[in-house]
């Protein structure tokens, strides 16, 4: 009995000293893991804005552009799907001043199988997005749209075309 109240102790002491570790290595790169997200954001919105879009402001995902008299020329919005092969898939997504036209996109977050899913990121698969309204026919062929899917990664096709779609609904709603 001793020698299981033993062990029990030191294994509850390695537990404590390593929650405490990985608390304490948290605590420092939380806020600069943070920083970059609001880096890499701040940076696709601005990749994916218009042409003569000169001053980009927003936050949390909502972003617009103005061109250099001042006038909207642009959104970014990120959009998220939560159906991806390999989890949730968020974008940036550029839309022209109409609020309708897509620019084009770039991607914040994809776990996705590389060689297969990461093919998202392409301008072979992203550049059937740009100059797009958003409506009934931005879904992969599949499914009665007119977006080709990836090649054996259709899970992630239609992760990207719901994506693109959250976006514009919430640029539709100003959030």
């Amino acid at each position: 009995m001793k020698k299981i109240l033993g062990l029990v102790v030191s294994l509850t002491a390695i537990a404590g000293v390593c929650a405490a570790v990985l608390a304490y290595v948290n605590a420092l790169t939380g806020k600069p893991i943070a920083e970059m997200r609001v880096k890499k954001a701040n940076e696709a919105a601005m990749a994916v804005m218009p042409a003569g879009v000169k001053e980009v402001s927003g936050a949390d995902g909502f972003y617009v552009g103005k061109d250099a008299s001042g006038k909207i020329a642009g959104y970014a919005v990120a959009g998220r799907d939560s159906g991806g092969y390999g989890g949730d898939i968020v974008l940036m997504v550029g839309f022209c001043a109409d609020r309708e036209t897509i620019v084009c996109y770039k991607t914040l977050q994809a776990s996705e199988t590389p060689g297969l899913g990461t093919k998202l990121s392409t301008p072979e698969f992203s550049g059937q997005f740009a100059g797009r309204k958003v409506d009934s026919s931005l879904k992969v062929k599949a499914d009665g749209g007119s977006i080709a899917a990836i090649t054996s990664a259709t899970i992630t096709s239609r992760a990207v075309c719901r994506a693109v779609a959250d976006a514009r609904a919430r640029l539709s709603s100003g959030k």
